[in-house]
């Protein structure tokens, strides 16, 4: 049975960007019969806005869709978290980095999919600083797993390559986890076969297939959607005050989102942005 997830952030409303992710997912799901099933991933930091998730429901519910089973939280998570890096740290494939971003920078780092690679000034340190982040050691741990493979339903077969990413952060200094340990330890606990979310995270499949190969996870497919940006190509953010799903609903409560979510399946995208379908990271 195909089951996937919405998993938005708790740290600004849900835009039309979201909208579209949300409804690809629920429709691959419904459309195989499957399970559609929501989480919200509220680990970071200060950022985290409790109040925001009851919005967001809200939000899914204008839009005619509906999840199944009880909302999942990545607060509830934590020790699932904590037992996962202890696990890579007794494999020794973490290593504490207390590097700041403009330290990394100013080592002239080689670019990668998603920015900067950490170009491995603290790994083999053997300190373990208060406040430090955990990165993974990605060569050794390629070395203890082999060569990998995943597949993504639309771009196809592909070769795991993590090491484009570099030594990424696993236990953040400022979050019991970074993006990349929590996202692939909640798809395996809440049984996702089907990965849905958008190409800009293409690149972090390849380390999360790592991780999976390296906990014993499950391996589920991956469907990386295009994305709605604005004109001048960037994606939608809450940063940048991209159109909020709570601010169109107060306008109509039912019909303008069923027909915004009908309007999204038809691939009739609102007046002044666009679908950008580009993987990001597809060789």
């Amino acid at each position: 049975m195909i089951r996937t997830r919405f998993a938005p952030s708790p740290n600004g409303p849900l835009h039309l960007g979201h909208a579209y992710a949300a409804v690809v997912a629920h429709d691959l799901a419904r459309a195989a019969g499957g399970e559609f099933l929501v989480r919200i991933e509220d680990i970071d930091g200060t950022r985290s806005r409790p109040g925001l998730a009851a919005a967001f429901l809200a939000d899914l519910a204008w839009l005619g869709l509906r999840w199944d089973g009880v909302v999942a939280h990545q607060s509830d998570r934590l020790d699932s978290y904590a037992r996962a890096a202890g696990r890579l740290r007794d494999m020794g494939l973490l290593y504490p980095c207390t590097c700041t971003r403009a330290e990394v920078l100013a080592a002239d780092p080689a670019m990668g999919p998603e920015g900067p690679v950490y170009p491995g000034t603290c790994r083999g340190r053997r300190d373990a600083p208060a406040g430090a982040a955990w990165r993974l050691d990605v060569a050794a741990a390629l070395a203890r797993t082999g060569p990998l493979t995943w597949i993504d339903a639309v771009a196809g077969p592909q070769s795991a390559r993590p090491e484009r990413l570099g030594d990424v952060v696993l236990v953040r200094k400022d979050a019991p986890a970074s993006y990349h340990l929590a996202v692939t330890l909640d798809d395996a606990a809440q049984d996702i076969t089907l990965v849905t979310r958008g190409a800009d995270l293409f690149a972090a499949t390849h380390i999360h297939r790592l991780l999976q190969a390296l906990l014993d996870l499950p391996v589920p497919r991956w469907h990386h959607h295009g994305l709605l940006v604005e004109a001048d190509g960037r994606k939608l953010a809450k940063r940048r005050g991209s159109p909020a799903l709570a601010d169109l609903r107060q306008v109509d409560a039912t019909a303008d989102g069923l027909a915004l979510a009908n309007s999204l399946r038809e691939g009739q995208i609102p007046a002044g942005l666009s679908l950008a379908a580009t993987l990001d990271g597809d060789p």
